[in-house]
């Protein structure tokens, strides 16, 4: 980390200090029962599960993670979302609204994310959960963590990931709930104050998906959506059902109205029959492998994938895009799109060299809609993954037009940064 870095990081920590110091005021005086979310991938998957069950008896920690937007939410704010003058007012009123602003509902449901190191220890050393829900592990901000491993301070980035993440079940009260089938989990929640529940996948009977369903079966219960949920979700529900059963709620298994997050495995109708798989919102290698899997077991002709860059990675760029060549391979596709620098980089060459595999590499996303507006036939299944403004080629392939808001960044912000690449 270079010293601007390392500056950056200081002030984050110092200002943060700032905005907890006046959310902590107002959240001792709404006193809730706080549940912490977290893992690598699928933390917002497993919030939303949540608000099935507890509905308007929780408030919910949506689209705000980071010890900013967690000071913000327990405020009442939103947060700084593109003007810098925002900054000074919310320094002027967050001291005001710790004394006159309190959510009242009994649980607080909250997401938060390893992506740095220190950022998870200072979040759950503050918030002091009561339930700590460890979705997952893996390389996600891989290259957040390059300085302290090249410090020596741990041997891996794995290690350091993962110490990062422990840091929440290690500041939970009363009980954590893990994946059990990943050991080191298993091994960096020994010895921890609280209870540890290790649940495994091992205990899902049957998985049906298709590109607008997907149906979890269990011993004597089921969980339907209307979305192409991956397999892997199957931990989620079993952490939904022991969450419950601790807080003394019934399980509703009906989520059919369940409301999958913008660019999280969502199924939209296309021009020309198209069906339209939208898991654009970020990628790296596990939730990449997770819906490369989903895929696998759909039992649809003519499947297409439009894959982006996997983006902080640092040290590991190179080896994680290789690996995806592989895993791409696998799935069988009927074509193959890569989108952006380092999939054209690394990731390419290695397909062009399989036999039977079709692939096409383009740096921005209009040259791949291109290609797709030329050879789309027609019925065609199509997974989108990855960044590299993926949304945008889905925008324009969309049937029905209004659908659009329902995709990721859609905010100002994001069609501003859109614009500057020509996407319009």
């Amino acid at each position: 980390m270079d010293l601007k870095a390392r500056i950056t990081n200081s002030l984050y920590f110092i200002v943060a200090g700032y905005f907890k110091f006046w959310a902590n005021i107002s959240l001792k005086r709404w006193r809730p029962r706080i549940i912490m979310i977290t893992g690598s991938a699928g933390k917002t998957t497993m919030l939303n599960l949540v608000e099935t069950q507890l509905g308007d008896k929780a408030h919910y920690s949506h689209n705000a993670n980071s010890i900013y937007g967690i000071a913000f939410d327990i405020l009442g704010e939103h947060g700084v979302t593109g003007s810098k003058i925002q900054w000074l007012k919310l320094i002027l009123k967050c001291p005001v609204r710790a004394f006159t602003f309190k959510h009242t509902e009994k649980y607080y449901i909250v997401e938060t994310d390893g992506d740095f190191p220190g950022r998870a220890e200072y979040t759950s050393k503050w918030l002091k959960p009561e339930v700590s829900l460890w979705v997952s592990l893996g390389r996600s901000h891989a290259m957040c963590f390059d300085d302290v491993v090249k410090k020596g301070k741990f041997t891996s980035l794995d290690e350091a990931i993962a110490h990062e993440f422990a840091n929440i079940p290690k500041n939970t009260k009363k009980l954590t709930i893990i994946d059990g089938d990943n050991q080191t989990m298993v091994e960096k929640t020994k010895d921890i104050r609280a209870e540890v529940v290790a649940l495994s996948k091992g205990e899902l009977k049957s998985y049906k998906v298709e590109p607008n369903r997907a149906v979890f079966t269990f011993s004597k219960r089921k969980f339907t959506f209307h979305d192409p949920m991956p397999r892997d979700v199957t931990i989620q529900l079993l952490m939904l059902e022991k969450l419950m059963d601790y807080l003394g709620v019934p399980v509703n298994y009906d989520l059919s109205n369940y409301v999958t997050p913008p660019g999280r495995n969502n199924f939209y109708e296309g021009k020309k029959d198209l069906k339209l798989i939208d898991s654009s919102y970020n990628a790296h290698i596990i939730s990449m492998q997770t819906m490369l899997d989903t895929f696998k077991e759909m039992d649809v002709e003519h499947k297409w994938l439009v894959i982006g860059d996997i983006i902080d990675q640092g040290s590991v760029e190179k080896d994680e895009h290789e690996h995806l060549a592989d895993m791409l391979a696998e799935v069988k596709a009927e074509q193959i799109i890569l989108v952006g620098r380092r999939t054209t980089k690394y990731t390419y060459p290695l397909l062009k060299k399989k036999k039977g595999i079709r692939v096409e590499a383009f740096q921005k996303p209009d040259g791949a809609l291109a290609y797709m507006e030329e050879k789309l036939k027609g019925g065609e299944t199509i997974l989108f993954k990855g960044s590299q403004y993926l949304e945008w080629i889905i925008e324009k392939l969309l049937k029905n037009p209004e659908d659009a808001t329902k995709l990721p960044r859609q905010t100002e912000l994001y069609k501003k940064r859109r614009a500057k690449w020509g996407l319009n």
